[in-house]
């Protein structure tokens, strides 16, 4: 299974939202957006102009929606 979080690091959702992830024990890729420009980029592609941007196993969630995120973990199992 595979997760992958678009970030920045002073983005008060994006914090909350790994602290999520790794209150449920769930892995995940953190991909920040401030050091990586090229990440921006690929969130630009997604169709989004901002973080977070959580990717369950190809499916791209924008913002802090834990419920969806669990819900697209849970049908990956």
């Amino acid at each position: 299974m595979s997760v992958i979080v678009y970030s920045r690091p002073h983005c008060p959702e994006c914090n909350v939202l790994k602290r999520f992830l790794r209150d449920y024990k769930i892995e995940f890729e953190v991909r920040d957006c401030a050091e990586h420009p090229e990440y921006a980029e690929e969130v630009k592609k997604m169709g989004f102009l901002g973080v977070p941007v959580t990717v369950v196993n190809g499916k791209a969630i924008q913002g802090l929606r834990p419920e969806e995120i669990l819900e697209a973990l849970n049908k990956a199992k």
